[in-house]
């Protein structure tokens, strides 16, 4: 296991990486990387990814940690490249999770030689009514500095009934125990996905996709998924029922399904 970081520009961008595998898998975090970044955290990380360790390279990316005001998600994905290649990683699967899908979107049409398979999971083509006005929620939250509701609607809007109601009372006690020195990092990634439109170049994504959704999912909508599959070229879809935007932590054979995708020949 290993924790690291790659100069991009001027700044650099944190990773973990962990298994000793021939093929690469990049993984690529949603909005939570606004307030907890990866650095040092290869230990915590890893557990979910142990079926990966003897066929893949597993790599989790932050964003960069200089993130200058206007930063757009296609941006970002064009780091992500540059930080790939940095490291020597000529061509890797990538799961995309939420925000991290926006970027895997975009990283998968401009640098198509780079990608050999593209996981999106809970994420959407652009930035859809409800998208706007959850992250515009969420901004407002973040400026009042009221990181304990910032965390529970977080929750709210993640999670099922049945975790909801298991796990509720402990949210805001999580969240006085998490929050951060500064909101700034969380600004730039909100506002990046409020100027999000992937639309116009998926058509050209030809990569072998597999799309992961929730069918409950109120923070990016419940028909986000149907719209990706529509666009890109032969892609696969699976919805969980009865889950929503948490599904990648609540649906048991996520990173199964992922494992799958990305190891079949």
């Amino acid at each position: 296991m290993k924790n690291g970081s790659v100069m991009i520009g001027q700044t650099d961008m944190d990773y973990a990486a962990f298994g000793g595998g021939k093929k690469n898998l990049v993984v690529l975090p949603g909005l939570s990387d606004g307030l907890a970044t990866v650095k040092g955290k290869a230990l915590l990380l890893a557990p979910a990814y142990r079926r990966f360790f003897d066929a893949f390279r597993v790599y989790m990316f932050s964003r960069k940690n200089e993130m200058p005001e206007g930063y757009t998600i296609r941006q970002m994905a064009e780091d992500q490249a540059a930080a790939l290649k940095a490291l020597g990683i000529d061509k890797a699967s990538v799961l995309g999770v939420s925000q991290g899908g926006m970027i895997a979107q975009y990283l998968a049409a401009d640098h198509p030689e780079m990608i050999d398979k593209l996981v999106l999971a809970v994420t959407a083509s652009y930035t859809n009514e409800v998208v706007k006005r959850t992250v515009e929620s969420w901004i407002e939250m973040a400026k009042a500095g009221d990181h304990v509701s910032l965390m529970t609607d977080t929750a709210e809007k993640m999670y099922s009934k049945a975790y909801l109601e298991k796990n509720r009372r402990l949210f805001p006690i999580a969240a006085k125990l998490t929050k951060p020195e500064s909101y700034e990092r969380f600004f730039r990634n909100a506002y990046a996905i409020l100027g999000f439109d992937a639309r116009e170049v998926l058509p050209g994504v030809h990569c072998p996709t597999f799309i992961i959704a929730g069918a409950d999912d109120n923070t990016v909508g419940k028909y986000a998924a149907d719209e990706l599959h529509k666009l890109i070229p032969h892609s696969q879809l699976f919805t969980y029922e009865g889950l929503g935007h948490g599904a990648f932590e609540e649906a048991r054979d996520f990173y199964d399904k992922v494992y799958e995708f990305c190891a079949a020949e």
